[in-house]
């Protein structure tokens, strides 16, 4: 089977998954930020805003390559956008850290598919990520087009 194929077969498993999943969301919001590209700020309540890390996939810093690129995909998919988010916890910086969708559309997937995030090993959960972000390396989409790429978690750390 051709790259092409898999990427194909990818993208539909994908889609069914997410058309078959109930929905559900913790906190509904409106995008008010985009930070980088895996943290934005929701508008919650009239004067109540909510700083947010989106769950298990995380994306060059903005001083990396891809990472201005990153901070504006994320951006051109949700700010302004009304969003779900499905809470998964409380990070040390005390962010929400949750999966997010912006207008139905999931944003954490969204982001690794066209190669502005990497899928976070450490946290990750949903294995279906993994087959998007290997989909997006086959094709060299984003990060994956540069040879001198470094992971951010691996970045921040030689800082």
């Amino acid at each position: 089977m051709s790259r092409f194929h898999v990427a194909v077969w990818v993208g539909l498993v994908f889609v069914f998954a997410v058309a078959v999943e109930p929905a559900r969301a913790d906190v509904r919001c409106r995008v008010v930020g985009v930070h980088d590209g895996d943290s934005l700020t929701c508008l919650v309540e009239q004067a109540k805003t909510v700083k947010v890390r989106l769950s298990e996939i995380d994306a060059p810093e903005l001083g990396q390559a891809f990472g201005r690129a990153a901070k504006k995909a994320l951006s051109d998919a949700c700010f302004g956008a009304d969003a779900d988010l499905n809470v998964v916890t409380q990070d040390r910086y005390d962010r929400t850290v949750a999966r997010v969708s912006c207008d139905g559309v999931d944003v954490n997937a969204r982001m690794v598919s066209a190669g502005m995030a990497w899928v976070y090993d450490r946290y990750a959960t949903d294995t279906a990520l993994y087959g998007l972000q290997d989909a997006a390396r086959a094709e060299g989409r984003g990060l994956w087009s540069d040879r001198d790429r470094v992971p951010p978690w691996q970045w921040r750390r030689n800082r």
